[in-house]
């Protein structure tokens, strides 16, 4: 039977909210924007030839509509409150021991998100349908931009599903995308406009616009990140809000991570700080909050702020300056990174002339040219990072960048990861993987070969004397040639040969991270070697076994496997075996050894805080080496807490309950390495 012109006009309407969800929210584009544009014009036509069958909440409505006289004031059901900030990590585990206190249970978790840099927005939803937005104003009563809010890109004017609730109010950012607000300036200076500042204060003035269709042309975007007044529905999370707003077609604040503790926060901060440059939306902290909601309840709220968050910020520096060219570094895992060389630049008193342009996406999504002028921000210990392309100066004389198709250093063929963006040269001979590789197998975080560095490894590479890792331990027989290399005198080449005999002997785990397996660094060599004791076992395991092992995984172990599996790297195992390095030991022979000569035998030691004489991997190495085990949090089976400056939350832990407590001299002493 044929579809009712109102069903086919319904089915239109449910088939571009699913693709609006799909490009908004889950980042997975089913059609091209053409394909999308189709669909909405026959749906636009049939309601142009059909007015009784119009909807408010019909997508067609997100296009624009008609000006409003004037604002109107909203009281907030519930208070749209600020939050507190903390600038250090001192402040948050202040922040952690203030929850602590107040609450009775140790069982809740915390969860990170980025705070986006936009103005705070309310969405109301009744039955579904978005019948407010409210901007934050004071915190008590806002603004009512519902005609603004309407036209934003990705918020939904009906969510999607089944039974959904009374009253829905979504607390968010509204924001300008980095990339969209290059072009809207852009704009301004061709029409003689004056430009605005920045992305923020573009935002306030877009939901400002009395005229929906001039807010349109702002290109808003929104993302969800809190709970105000509900009506039908219970969250027990945050993560569980978010999990389910997503189902309905809401967008929500990308990346957010749940955290065990305080230290654990601390941990995914500095991996989701990592991330900053890639995202094209300004951030200015990332927030920490209580998961469980009942908590929230039970902490309350401050005449000011909620008790159950904390804002972790950094002081932000721009400065403009140009590119002069783009150029491509190969890494040590065969990564194309291109480098943006820039004019030298002050901000926050260091000069910054060059930045990361990470990979070919993020090239293409800024648009950057060589001599474009460009925004460089520099936030905290953040890397200097390019945000944004000034288009509006462009003269016409700014050349496009090209990707290379061949690896720039060897020429070599070049592959897009499987499902990622990065673009690899697959020449395992390449020279430029090479010196990474070998300047990484030297260093102080793998086989800590001492003298070895950057500069040398190139003068090895060029005099023929590196042409593969395994050629460091064939230096021994080639001490004329080492002698006869620019500034290397007799002293030189003593330490050098001595370092590298020395690097023989260093566990299996330093040797698992020098061998430069993609997805793999020191603590994942770690668990691997404790686990498996031998290379040779090791090698053995399958990669089903090696995911089942403990914060190993899927990924890592599909690279491992890989990785052992292949020419390269069986070859590379034999050879350094032939050299006499150190291969690891059984598992059971370890225990056994443990048991009869390890000062630490069957004792279990955290260590936490910052010390002065050796780093916490060697601390953990030295633990091990005793027979003892290194474990990442404290419990009641924790036998010793080896506690540096600024110990945090694991000291407090551990006086509750009742652990002993070593200085870091105090544990040398222990183990006779005074």
């Amino acid at each position: 039977m044929s579809k009712t012109i109102r069903e086919e006009i319904e089915t239109l309407r449910e088939e571009l909210r699913r693709h609006n969800k799909l490009y908004y929210v889950d980042a997975a584009s089913e059609i091209t924007d053409r394909e999308y544009d189709r669909l909405m014009k026959q749906l636009e036509k049939l309601e142009a030839e059909h007015p009784e069958y119009d909807s408010p909440d019909s997508p067609t409505h997100q296009v624009g509509g008609e000006p409003i006289d004037g604002f109107t004031t909203v009281t907030h059901r519930v208070p749209m409150l600020s939050i507190d900030n903390a600038f250090n990590t001192e402040e948050l585990t202040a922040f952690d021991q203030r929850v602590r206190k107040l609450l009775a249970t140790d069982d809740f978790e915390y969860t990170l998100e980025y705070k986006i840099d936009g103005v705070a927005l309310s969405l109301i939803y009744e039955e579904g349908s978005l019948t407010q937005a409210v901007t934050r104003g004071n915190g008590v009563e806002g603004d009512d931009v519902t005609h603004n809010a309407r036209v934003m890109r990705g918020v939904p004017l009906k969510l999607l599903g089944k039974n959904l609730p009374a009253v829905l109010e979504v607390r968010g950012e509204a924001y300008i995308r980095n990339s969209d607000f290059a072009e809207i300036r852009a704009e301004q200076e061709a029409a003689g406009e004056q430009v605005f500042a920045n992305p923020r204060n573009a935002t306030s003035g877009a939901l400002k616009r009395l005229d929906p269709t001039l807010s349109a042309k702002m290109r808003l975007h929104f993302f969800a990140h809190g709970i105000g007044y509900t009506e039908g529905v219970e969250f027990e999370t945050q993560h569980d809000f978010i999990k389910q707003v997503q189902q309905m077609g809401v967008p929500t604040t990308p990346e957010m991570v749940r955290c065990a503790n305080i230290d654990d926060v601390q941990t995914k901060l500095e991996m989701l700080i990592d991330k900053l440059p890639l995202l094209d939306f300004e951030v200015d902290g990332i927030v920490v909050k209580v998961d469980r909601l009942d908590l929230r309840e039970e902490l309350g709220n401050t005449s000011k702020s909620p008790r159950w968050v904390i804002a972790y910020k950094w002081e932000k520096y721009e400065a403009v300056t140009q590119v002069r060219e783009i150029e491509i570094s190969v890494g040590k895992t065969g990564a194309l990174t291109p480098l943006a060389h820039l004019e030298p630049v002050e901000i926050a008193g260091t000069t910054v002339s060059r930045s990361s342009l990470h990979n070919r996406d993020e090239i293409e999504r800024l648009d950057i040219r060589e001599g474009d002028w460009v925004v460089v921000e520099k936030a905290g210990k953040i890397i200097p990072h390019v945000v944004r392309v000034e288009i509006h100066r462009r003269t016409g004389d700014e050349k496009p960048y090209k990707f290379p198709i061949r690896c720039p250093a060897c020429g070599g063929e070049v592959q897009q990861d499987e499902g990622g963006v990065y673009i690899r040269c697959i020449n395992l001979n390449c020279p430029a993987q090479l010196r990474e590789t070998l300047r990484f197998y030297a260093s102080r975080s793998a086989m800590d070969i001492e003298g070895m560095g950057i500069k040398l490894v190139e003068q090895l590479i060029e005099a023929g004397l590196l042409t593969k890792l395994t050629d460091i331990y064939r230096l021994a027989e080639k001490r004329d040639e080492l002698l006869a290399l620019e500034r290397m005198g007799e002293k030189s080449v003593d330490n050098l040969l001595t370092g590298i005999e020395k690097s023989k002997v260093q566990p299996l785990w330093r040797l698992l991270t020098g061998l430069n397996i993609r997805h793999i660094g020191a603590r994942g060599s770690q668990i691997l070697a404790e686990e498996f004791g031998t290379m040779d076992k090791i090698m053995e395991q399958s990669v089903d076994e090696l995911a089942a092992v403990e914060e190993i995984g899927p990924v890592i172990a599909e690279s491992v496997h890989q990785f052992f599996q292949s020419t390269v790297g069986q070859e590379t195992v034999k050879e350094l075996k032939a050299f006499g390095l150190n291969m690891g030991t059984p598992v059971s022979d370890r225990k056994q050894s443990s048991q009869q000569a390890g000062i630490l035998a069957g004792k279990t030691l955290v260590v936490t805080g910052t010390l002065k004489k050796f780093t916490r991997d060697e601390i953990h190495e030295m633990i091990r080496a005793e027979g003892g085990k290194a474990a990442s949090s404290v419990s009641s089976k924790t036998d010793f807490l080896v506690a540096g400056e600024k110990a945090g939350s694991k000291l407090d832990k551990a006086g509750k309950l009742g652990v002993a407590v070593l200085s870091e001299e105090e544990f040398l002493s222990q183990i006779g390495k005074e």
